[in-house]
């Protein structure tokens, strides 16, 4: 599908000129008609009753599947869950922690993740450290230094895939081999936060070795808030225990209501299950123009155009020195916040970051050369 037909579909995208894929994606009117009409179907068959509950059933699974499909996983890892912070969180509380247990994460995670890592801190007495992975930007193996900072203590090492703050692409692989093979007596697992990801770059997860991925649907995948997802590598050395409990995550089919063998044992219960087809929605709407790696490509061409022509304004300066390899381009300029402020009330959309203190641009890949060229010039008439 050409990209302007596509666009026709996202009708938040005739009145503004958006950059905050990083932050929520544009929902388009496609999905946003699905859910709504997934809403009327249940209340016409009626919310509680035999027929509904055997669309339910079929309508995770092809939410799953969907999901599956889009990050080449088998249906049987895949946890359907809020957001990726509810994704993490799974991950994070379902491990038996003891006092001497270290958790190792990146200084370029997400306030929500930190802060549930501070309160499995306070509760358990588990040691927290922290390792730079920003000043790896520009020059430094990021692998090389997990690899220093790994102790015979760490029992899970935390990062992002791609960082939210920066948009550096991290080695899942590497990484995870150079974790899984460190001599302890303790199995070190790795959780992923993936917010940047899905919908971004092509996802791959089984390859990766990572033990937990969490992601969300909202952001690169331009579906609605609500619904996220977790992958739990299957064979775990670890076993995940379950921690917010409730009907779906039981076997119905044995004696007992054991906990189920697949990724329904992290779930809990009754959810906004139109939400699911609009995920499922948004995610076909996607492959209509291209897969993953198609998507990709056009991405990095895009932010590797914005990355160039940022760089030839004056007080602007990006954070990465070459060419961004995801669609996240952040730079630093005198008062961001003032910046934003004054592009905003022009109808572009960007947003401020803490640490490193600078904007952050997001571009997708039906992004137009043709806003770039204008957020440029509108830039450059503010600073």
């Amino acid at each position: 599908m050409d990209i302007k037909e596509l666009r026709k579909d996202f009708k938040g995208l005739e009145d503004k000129q958006y950059f905050n894929f990083g932050g929520q994606g544009i929902l388009a009117n496609s999905v946003l008609e699905t859910i709504i009409d997934t809403y009327r179907y249940v209340e016409k068959v009626g919310p509680f009753g035999l027929q509904i509950n055997s669309w339910i059933n079929e309508n995770v699974a092809n939410t799953k599947s969907a999901i599956a499909l889009e990050t080449n996983s088998k249906i049987e890892t895949i946890t359907l869950s809020e957001n990726v912070t509810d994704s993490c969180n799974i991950a994070l509380w379902g491990i038996e922690w003891k006092p001497d247990d270290e958790i190792l994460l990146s200084d370029a995670e997400h306030p929500g993740i930190i802060a549930s890592i501070n309160e499995i801190k306070r509760r358990f007495g588990v040691k927290v450290t922290t390792f730079p992975i920003v000043d790896t930007l520009n020059q430094g193996n990021p692998v090389e230094v997990i690899k220093n900072h790994l102790t015979p203590q760490t029992r899970l090492v935390v990062i992002s895939h791609v960082l939210w703050n920066t948009g550096q692409v991290l080695p899942l692989k590497e990484i995870s081999q150079v974790c899984h093979q460190y001599p302890s007596d303790k199995s070190i697992q790795i959780l992923v936060d993936g917010a940047q990801s899905a919908g971004l770059i092509p996802l791959n997860l089984p390859d990766t070795e990572v033990d937990f991925y969490g992601c969300t649907g909202h952001k690169w995948l331009c579906g609605p808030t609500g619904v996220g997802f977790l992958y739990v590598k299957e064979n775990l050395e670890t076993p995940l225990h379950p921690t917010f409990i409730g009907w779906r995550s039981l076997d119905f089919s044995k004696s007992g209501l054991p906990f189920a063998q697949d990724g329904s044992r992290y779930e809990v219960a009754t959810s906004a299950y139109p939400l699911y087809t609009g995920l499922t929605r948004a995610i076909a709407l996607h492959q209509t123009w291209g897969n993953p790696e198609k998507r990709y490509q056009r991405i990095c061409q895009l932010s590797a155009y914005l990355w160039e022509e940022l760089n030839k304004i004056e007080g602007i300066k990006c954070l990465k020195n070459t060419p961004p390899q995801s669609g996240l381009v952040s730079f630093y300029t005198e008062n961001p916040s003032q910046l934003v402020s004054s592009l905003e009330s022009k109808g572009y959309y960007l947003r401020t970051l803490a640490y490193p203190s600078c904007v952050r641009a997001c571009v997708h890949y039906f992004t137009l050369e043709s806003e770039i060229e204008s957020l440029v010039k509108q830039i450059r008439s503010i600073v």
